[in-house]
């Protein structure tokens, strides 16, 4: 198995570790920072989209999240199992509510939200929420929100605002320090019930994607990705 080191997936950077739950609370020791769950789709997207490259770049934590990241890694010699990022979110929440940390959430639509504060209080009772905001904000509102949200202090913030937003916003966010910032993308839907993980068998053979295809057809653009990662790390 790898140890923590930082390495690149074709130019974009990944971080080979061993445990990236450890990984993470010695990065909220250190001062806290920003989490990147990496997989192809992102990688491609990072290629073609700068800001994306610059967010992923300034991370403290960018863990393999993809099966495709752990096959290109695999390809260096580095052995690392594949850490999908809802797993990893949703065990720094039990860590929160046992640490007593404050935690924001920020994102998906107002609906979700909702339902997502319902079932973490159900699940976790003692987890500490100091801040919540959907995602459907006007242009205007974000300024304020944002004051609000950095004068909680909050040490975990989980962002669902979707790729690249999520990740270019927690890296551009003024005034932003200490605490864990990561963006998890559609995790607050599946917490809150609204969609489904792929099941176990799926992930156990690395083909959630096409789980997640099934449940939203007009993904197959985006799905496009994947082949094109493969191709371009064989001729890398």
């Amino acid at each position: 198995m790898a140890t923590d080191h930082r390495t690149t997936v074709l130019g974009v950077p990944v971080d080979a570790c061993g445990n990236v739950f450890a990984s993470a609370l010695a990065l909220h020791q250190q001062g806290g920072g920003q989490i990147v769950t990496l997989n192809a789709e992102m990688t491609m997207a990072a290629l073609a989209q700068p800001e994306l490259a610059r967010a992923i770049s300034k991370a403290g934590l960018v863990i393999p999240d993809g099966a495709g990241v752990v096959w290109a890694l695999g390809r260096q010699g580095l052995r690392v199992q594949r850490s999908p990022g809802i797993e990893l979110a949703w065990r720094l929440l039990e860590h929160a509510a046992a640490q007593g940390w404050r935690v924001a959430l920020v994102g998906a639509s107002p609906e979700v939200m909702e339902a997502l504060i319902a079932r973490l209080r159900a699940a976790i009772p003692s987890l500490q929420l100091a801040f919540q905001a959907h995602g459907y904000q006007s242009t205007e509102s974000w300024p304020g929100l944002e004051r609000q949200l950095l004068d909680v202090g909050p040490d975990l913030v989980l962002v669902a605002l979707g790729v690249p937003r999520q990740e270019t916003w927690i890296a551009d966010l003024p005034g932003r320090s200490g605490g864990l910032w990561m963006g998890v993308g559609g995790s607050f839907d599946v917490w809150a019930g609204v969609k489904k993980r792929a099941p176990r068998w799926m992930g156990a053979l690395q083909i959630e994607w096409l789980y997640r295809l099934w449940q939203e057809p007009s993904r197959w653009r985006r799905m496009l990705a994947l082949p094109e990662f493969a191709w371009a790390v064989l001729r890398s």
